[in-house]
């Protein structure tokens, strides 16, 4: 029987409130592909880059104008030249990842040679606001070992310091992330860092827009540097070498698994480490980028915790995200 592809746009609300320096979300939209063979089912999920112009609406009639391909056979491999990396890319290549497992009979890890997954410390995201909100949000969640910091708001990086330093008093045992989120273009950046190495900061993302990367060369960082929007697939590598010493794989940037595998062993033959991340989405976005995250030095999967997650999602507990079930996917 040949394949079938249908493919929907899901609606899921953000608990509370979602700030970084592009602005609020209240809910985010994902698309879902599935796949099916007549007799099994995969399924996979995609958020769109929105700072790209994408959205969901976009994503899903990309997905619609593929349907005869992959009727026809198409595979994860086909899809590199069938569509872009971005949200449409990513959802159906999962749900063929997740076809394939079930149609095997063979967990997706398996698949890949990679040891059983077991729970995994992931970050968790605080989001932008003044430095008493921000302290009160880090409070609230004391007790969890690693947190993501979003900043690059209002006030320039002196106004970022001042975040931190109120985040740092209150979850003093936390070790810390922070996304500059491209906001300190033009500024003192080694400066900021150096501020910023005392207060345990582990890693900072994206000090500087993509495209002008230019601006961190020959700086002495104290904190060492990740690329978030500089970096979305293997041919942006080029440019991060030198100057930035991680790179955050996000399955939606990549277009999927099949690329966020190769990214990942291609960042490696290059000296670069990788954080793992994700957009705002639910557990099963989160399920195959598990399987990109054990194989980094960071892991930034707390999507479903920021929003009212689907049915039977998955397990977190504490500072640990637990490896997908495979009712879930793969």
């Amino acid at each position: 029987m040949a394949r079938t592809l249908a493919a929907r746009i899901e609606r899921f609300p953000v608990r509370g409130a979602f700030t970084i320096s592009r602005g609020a979300k209240t809910h985010v939209d994902v698309v879902v592909a599935e796949v099916g063979d007549g007799t099994h089912g995969g399924r996979g999920e995609g958020t769109a880059i929105y700072y790209k112009g994408d959205s969901a609406e976009q994503a899903l009639a990309a997905l619609h104008n593929v349907a005869d391909a992959v009727a026809a056979g198409a595979t994860r491999a086909d899809l590199l030249g069938l569509l872009p990396a971005g949200a449409a890319r990513n959802a159906l290549d999962c749900a063929l990842w997740d076809l394939e497992a079930r149609q095997s009979g063979t967990r997706v890890w398996q698949r890949l040679g990679l040891p059983l997954p077991q729970p995994m410390l992931t970050a968790y995201t605080i989001s932008l606001g003044d430095p008493a909100a921000m302290a009160a949000a880090a409070a609230l969640v004391r007790g969890r070992e690693l947190l993501k910091v979003k900043l690059g708001g209002d006030g320039g990086p002196d106004a970022d310091v001042e975040r931190m330093v109120a985040v740092h008093r209150a979850a003093p045992d936390a070790r810390l992330i922070v996304d500059a989120n491209e906001g300190w273009a033009g500024t003192d950046i080694e400066r900021t860092l150096a501020r910023l190495a005392p207060l345990g900061v582990e890693l900072v993302e994206q000090p500087v827009p993509a495209g002008r990367d230019a601006e961190l060369d020959g700086l002495r960082c104290a904190v060492p540097l990740a690329a978030d929007e500089s970096c979305h697939d293997r041919a942006s590598l080029e440019a991060i070498v030198g100057r930035y010493r991680f790179i955050n794989i996000k399955l939606d940037k990549a277009g999927g698994l099949t690329e966020a595998l190769a990214l990942r062993h291609a960042a490696a033959t290059r000296g670069l480490g990788v954080m793992t991340g994700c957009m705002l989405c639910t557990s099963l976005a989160i399920a195959p980028a598990f399987l990109v995250a054990m194989q980094g030095s960071f892991a930034d999967l707390d999507g479903p915790l920021l929003i009212e997650d689907r049915p039977h999602g998955l397990r977190f507990e504490g500072s640990d995200v637990y490896p997908p079930e495979a009712a879930l996917w793969g």
